[in-house]
């Protein structure tokens, strides 16, 4: 990983884990001990699943950017859907509470995402290369 790549993921974990600790400290206030479970079971899910996204990114990055286009959509939508099974496949237990664990998922992912596009705007990246030639410009 590059320098810009672990500040746009510092920039996206530092927040969520924020939020995810104040998300197991208010669900433990209102479902006890299985909310506050729930909560971090949560912060779990959103940290791992979204720093893989961002390292599969990134490697694709490396190889072309229409590589890290396909990675990019394609790891969202494995993301989404995983994290639907996930929230679908754990309705019911009674190991920790699923609607604080469901919030939570909601909230975090939310949060992620935000601190990740800030993290990306704070970068100083060029949009085009400075002294390449346009074809047809006679150069």
């Amino acid at each position: 990983m590059q320098a810009n790549d672990v500040r746009v993921l510092k920039g996206a974990a530092v927040p969520t884990v924020a939020v995810g600790v104040i998300a197991a400290i208010v669900s433990a206030i209102f479902a006890g001990f299985t909310g506050a479970l729930g909560a971090v079971i949560a912060l779990g899910l959103v940290a791992v699943f979204f720093t893989v996204g961002l390292i599969v990114v990134t490697w694709a990055g490396r190889i072309s950017p229409m590589a890290m286009f396909a990675a990019a959509v394609l790891s969202y939508l494995v993301k989404v859907i995983a994290i639907m099974i996930t929230l679908r496949a754990f309705e019911t237990t009674t190991v920790f509470d699923p609607k604080a664990f469901a919030w939570s998922v909601i909230v975090l992912t939310v949060v992620w995402t935000f601190g990740e596009m800030r993290g990306f705007m704070k970068l100083k990246l060029l949009y085009v290369e400075p002294d390449s030639k346009v074809p047809g410009q006679g150069n």
